[in-house]
């Protein structure tokens, strides 16, 4: 609801106010009535700011997002205030002034409101007689007349005796039931001001009294116990009137002691008896309701006796002296006593009926808008201490985070260029390893054992064996060389990754850091593939005579230019004729012989699966050239003078050199072929495959360094990978937190417009409460 409020200025209050006295002193009707509008007005404002103040205030407390601004014990104490006010609402809604007669059964309770009213309208006597709720109020007409709960059938006052008294049961109704007694106002002077007077049964009557009187008469302005004098106030009747007292703000409270007439019979005891009960009716005042004070207490506490009151008054009515007939002694006293009751009871009702109706509860209304203004005032510091909070801690997470970027960019770029160094080193490292180990391939060959045979079927089993022994053995010899120095580097390098960027983490997340990086034994893997590397390996374990045909080519021309001469043919015929020139050694240092050997040879390929030679290959011319270069430049130096000692030679010995020659040759021959065992092909084997193999794996020193070069690459980057993760963990981390802290600072900052909202509300309602005040209570 809105609450508008425009302050009158000093003059336009001042008129207001003349207008104000004027129209109380015409009618002070008038006056409650204007009083009663206005304060129903302040109050439904302040029923719907409590209701919103409570909302907001249960709404921030349950705001699972925000530290506590609000405690639980401020929600239900609203809540508390919900409930007070509007029990107060619906007591100032009413157009009439209740007074509630309360007492213990047969204290006259009903006798006393009759003989206020000069006649008797309510059932009364010894024992218990009222049997319900009994409501007298006045009415414009002349006649008297009644209404039962739930009908609008107007009844006979007389059947009232019918109705409400407990010894007639013809008509018995319920105790919870409410008969409202319509008594001309011109018979009553108190019924003209909408003065409503409600008698109740007996307090002691039944346990679910309390619903009824809950229902019926906490809502009174004034409440009248009638005690019995020959006794003392007893103990449900003050346990009802304390209960009256924290459900109402300082109730008014009169106490009639009844029956003081039973004191004419003992006149010595009865200022003892007088000063007793007055003690103890001001102690329950004061002491025990702090209603009053002392001061005030006098003027609430009266020694009457209603019966006498009533019949002095029938009698009066009835042109009779009130006076006459057979009275105790003391009556004029009791008589001016319940007068002087009368009179106090008609300037609470009549001339103070505003303060009377409007005071207590206006103070309690200016109570609980202070009380929410200060809640609000809390509400809006602690709100705004929080936001303070969550303001630096943003700026914080700001600065945290970028931190964390540029830090990151800067050891992102740093350890590239380790990872490029280290992995540059590892390169080289194992380049240069393996290239020693292709340098003694001959010995790791040669630590191969295993039962060598000529067959093709175990020398495929014998290849695939070496394979594996080569493999196995070049990558433990890499490992022993490379693996240990790689492993400390690529450890040292990994705990400077760590070490580099755990202060990027959080303090929770460091001392987990071996959890969230696990780090494996990290081993390089040389494959080096053998089987596949030397698959096309083809052996030659033939026997093949040193001083053949074959080996001699081999020896002068070179094994490039012997296979070429080998394979050469003529494309126009079947074979040709090849001179070659041998020259033989037969014995050292004492001939040289020459010899041309006329062969008839086809000239085919050793290997069937090679393609003829193609146009442009080597010419029998070219062939020839090409053998008396080798023949030349192996004995270039001594060519001239081996020429003339053969020369010499030939002419000396003759033919029996040339058969001594061939008969060495045989024998050499002779001697190759016997030692050609097993073993020599082994060997011979073994020999081959070592060129072979040494051949192909100088082929792949450079992609096995790049390879182990890469694994440590992949190692190094998938570490710092990890770690990175960790670290963008921590950033998402961060910008979420500045997100719930931005969410958190908007939903602060409507917490304090609505707060300081609440809190002019509550200081607005507070300026209404005083206006009120200066207008109708002080006044009053």
């Amino acid at each position: 609801m809105s609450l508008l409020f425009i302050r009158p200025t000093a003059k336009n209050s001042t008129k207001k106010d003349k207008r104000y006295m004027a129209d109380v002193s015409a009618s002070p009707l008038k006056h409650f009535v204007t009083a009663k509008k206005k304060i129903n007005g302040i109050f439904d404002q302040l029923g719907a700011y409590i209701q919103e103040s409570y909302n907001f205030l249960e709404e921030t407390y349950q705001n699972a997002e925000l530290d506590p601004v609000t405690s639980e014990e401020q929600v239900l104490e609203v809540k508390g205030y919900l409930t007070n006010v509007k029990g107060i609402s619906e007591i100032l809604a009413r157009r009439h002034m209740k007074v509630a007669f309360f007492g213990r059964t047969s204290n006259g309770k009903s006798t006393v409101i009759n003989a206020m009213l000069w006649d008797k309208v309510l059932p009364s006597g010894i024992g218990h007689t009222t049997n319900c709720f009994l409501r007298v109020e006045g009415s414009d007409g002349n006649e008297a007349y009644l209404l039962t709960d739930g009908s609008e059938e107007k009844k006979s006052v007389k059947t009232v005796m019918q109705l409400a008294h407990a010894l007639h049961q013809d008509e018995l109704l319920d105790s919870g039931s409410l008969v409202s007694v319509m008594w001309p106002n011109s018979k009553c002077s108190l019924l003209k001001d909408d003065l409503v007077l409600m008698d109740s049964p007996g307090i002691d009557v039944t346990t679910e009294l309390d619903s009824w009187i809950d229902k019926f008469c906490l809502d009174a302005d004034v409440f009248v116990l009638v005690a019995n004098s020959e006794s003392t106030l007893m103990q449900t009747e003050k346990q009802f009137f304390h209960k009256v007292n924290e459900r109402l703000s300082r109730p008014n409270i009169f106490i009639l002691n009844n029956r003081w007439d039973a004191s004419a019979s003992e006149p010595e005891y009865m200022d003892e008896v007088r000063r007793q009960h007055m003690e103890r009716c001001t102690s329950f005042l004061v002491d025990e309701l702090g209603v009053l004070d002392r001061t005030q207490a006098g003027d609430r506490i009266f020694f009457v006796s209603a019966k006498e009151v009533l019949n002095a008054r029938i009698q009066k009515a009835q042109g009779m002296p009130e006076g006459g007939g057979a009275l105790a002694e003391g009556f004029q006293v009791r008589m001016f006593e319940f007068q002087n009751f009368e009179r106090r009871f008609e300037e609470c009702i009549s001339q103070s009926a505003v303060k009377t109706k409007f005071e207590q509860h206006t103070m309690r209304a200016k109570h609980i808008a202070e009380v929410l203004r200060q809640i609000m005032e809390s509400v809006h510091v602690a709100a705004q201490e929080q936001r303070v909070y969550c303001l630096e801690k943003r700026e914080e997470f700001r600065d945290r985070l970028e931190f964390i970027e540029k830090q990151l960019e800067l050891l992102a770029e740093d350890y590239r260029m380790k990872i490029k160094q280290i992995t540059d080193e590892v390169e080289h490292q194992v380049s240069n390893a393996m290239a020693e180990e292709i340098r003694r391939l001959s010995v790791l060959v040669d630590d191969f054992q295993m039962e060598f045979h000529p067959s093709p079927v175990v020398l495929k089993v014998y290849r695939n064996e070496l394979h594996r022994h080569i493999e196995e053995g070049l990558g433990r010899n890499l490992s022993d060389r490379c693996s240990s120095t790689i492993s400390v580097s690529l450890q040292t390098t990994q705990q400077e990754m760590i070490d580099g960027l755990l202060p990027l983490l959080p303090s929770s997340t460091r001392s987990q850091i071996d959890l969230l990086v696990p780090r494996q034994s990290f081993s390089l893997s040389y494959d080096l593939s053998c089987d596949k590397l030397c698959a096309d390996f083809q052996e030659d374990i033939q026997f093949h005579f040193s001083l053949g045909w074959t080996m001699l080519v081999n020896r002068f021309l070179g094994p490039k230019n012997s296979r070429r001469a080998l394979m050469a043919y003529n494309d126009q015929v079947g074979g040709t004729y090849t001179y070659i020139f041998v020259a033989l050694a037969v014995l050292p240092l004492t001939c040289m012989y020459c010899y041309c050997l006329q062969i008839p040879r086809a000239m085919t390929p050793v290997n069937p699966s090679m393609p003829p030679m193609q146009q442009g290959a080597m010419t029998q011319e070219e062939l020839m050239v090409s053998m008396v270069t080798g023949l030349a430049s192996l004995t270039s130096r001594t060519s001239m003078g081996i020429l003339v000692v053969g020369g010499v030679v030939w002419k000396a010995v003759g033919w029996r050199l040339i058969a001594l020659s061939f008969g060495l040759y045989g024998l050499l021959y002779v001697y190759e072929r016997l030692t050609w065992t097993t073993k020599a092909k082994e060997r011979a084997f073994k020999r081959q495959f070592v060129d072979y193999a040494a051949e192909k794996l100088q082929l792949i020193v450079s992609y096995t360094g790049s390879n182990c070069s890469h694994q440590v690459q992949q190692e190094l980057s998938g570490t710092f990978a990890h770690l990175c993760q960790q670290v963008d963990v921590t950033r998402e981390n961060l910008e979420q937190g500045i997100a719930a802290l931005n969410k958190k600072i908007e939903i602060l900052d409507s917490l304090q417009s609505r707060a300081k909202l609440l809190r002019n509300k509550a200081g607005w309602l507070d300026s209404e409460l005083n206006m009120f005040t200066h207008q109708y209570l002080e006044q009053s």
